[in-house]
């Protein structure tokens, strides 16, 4: 199925293996969810795979809170995000989206890297992780790690800025201000009740004050453009609101906000027409869950 596989123990191992293989066609393995999907529709037998699996290095295999925010190894798997006492409290978005994640077989071994990684505009975690404003840290062979934000991490379908010797290593979210409320959900429309890849999906993390006013948002869509889409206008419109106050006008101009960063196509699973009227309900529903 592929020409050969490469384990690294050591974060050393994995630098060197990536460096010496950097000109020549490889890819990263983790979880192996999409990949080898992949290699059955296309063996190749040149293909290196550089296996993640057996790394041992904290830093890509850990959740651990400071006080920047949480960090997130990319080889967490979706199931340890959504046992994470932490995640589940101060960033149900993103639990909410790992549960909405395939099967719970997949959940088991499907990692967060791997999820951005694919680059695809349906990803469950990589839409949760946009709308929280998440920035991703890359190292490099050479040694000039850089950290970016994520949602220009991505530039294509299927299509991400690590550069032929870099290797994501974690994920960081913003802390919430301890004096807010938070109201964060994942909304997921598919074709089928179960295993479903998303046809719209949309992330929210709405915090508020005291007096029930909006001060932070952050909303991101998938399956409705290219890449996933931090929906920046939409979200400032909402600063500066109470939620009680908020009318059926303000939702409808919302929603049409969030529509303006959708540039959705016609597939097997929906038409563009059809995902631009579910994004439109959908945006508009979020004021009922809040």
């Amino acid at each position: 199925m592929v020409g050969n596989v490469i384990s690294p123990e050591t974060t050393e191992e994995l630098l060197k293996a990536i460096d010496e293989h950097k000109d020549k066609e490889f890819r990263f393995g983790a979880g192996y969810t999409d990949l080898l999907v992949e290699l059955k529709k296309q063996p190749d037998d040149k293909l290196v795979v550089i296996n993640l699996a057996q790394l041992n290095d904290d830093q890509f295999t850990t959740i651990t809170e400071s006080n920047g925010g949480v960090r997130i190894g990319s080889l967490v798997t979706a199931s340890e995000i959504i046992s994470n006492e932490i995640i589940r409290k101060q960033f149900p978005v993103l639990c909410e989206a790992a549960n909405k994640h395939a099967s719970r077989q997949i959940r088991q071994v499907a990692t967060v890297g791997g999820n951005l990684c694919t680059a695809s505009p349906a990803g469950d975690l990589a839409c949760a992780l946009v709308a929280l404003k998440s920035e991703c840290e890359i190292v490099s062979t050479n040694g000039t790690n850089r950290v970016i934000p994520i949602d220009s991490f991505f530039i294509d379908v299927r299509k991400t800025k690590l550069k032929n010797n870099e290797v994501l290593r974690s994920i960081t979210i913003p802390k919430n201000n301890e004096s807010k409320n938070v109201h964060s959900g994942f909304i997921k429309v598919g074709i089928r009740h179960s295993m479903e890849c998303a046809v719209v999906s949309l992330a929210y993390h709405i915090q508020s004050d005291k007096s029930n006013k909006i001060t932070h948002v952050g909303i991101a869509i998938g399956s409705v453009a290219p890449t996933i889409k931090f929906v920046q206008t939409a979200c400032d419109f909402l600063i500066g609101k109470e939620f009680s106050e908020i009318t059926k006008s303000d939702e409808e101009e919302f929603a049409s906000k969030v529509l303006e960063y959708a540039n959705p196509i016609s597939d097997i699973r929906a038409s563009a027409w059809y995902r631009k009227e579910v994004l439109f309900n959908i945006s508009r529903s979020i004021f009922d869950h809040l």
